[in-house]
């Protein structure tokens, strides 16, 4: 904390952080108890300014993966309701981190490149 009481951060990115740890939680009781989850990581979330909706990233997202998520998404927002203090828990939406396929996209291309190279 700073020495005029202010967090040396914003709220946004406490509360960011604070809902990547109550999701991941609540994502491996779910995988403990339902297969088509798999093992998912989440690896950012994003509160919109209003805090009304947060968008949930996570490292990989397939179809199975996506209806357990939807079917359960009451239980993971009333986890994260009970964990937090917030007036109104925000709607949370799950999807594939683009940074992920980004980052394999350059990685091919760097190996493709150093095999090219090689040859």
């Amino acid at each position: 904390m700073a020495q005029d009481g202010r967090h040396p951060y914003p709220r946004s990115a406490r509360l960011n952080q604070i809902l990547r740890e109550v999701i991941s939680e609540q994502l491996l009781r779910i995988g403990d108890l339902d297969d088509r989850l798999g093992f998912v990581t989440v690896t950012g979330v994003e509160v919109s300014l209003d805090m009304n909706y947060a968008m949930v990233f996570l490292d990989s997202l397939s179809k199975e993966a996506a209806e357990v998520l939807d079917e359960r998404r009451s239980q993971i927002q009333g986890a994260v309701n009970a964990q937090t203090r917030m007036k109104r828990t925000p709607k949370l939406t799950f999807m594939a981190d683009p940074a992920i396929r980004s980052g394999a996209a350059v990685e091919d291309a760097l190996r493709r490149m150093n095999h090219d190279d090689d040859a």
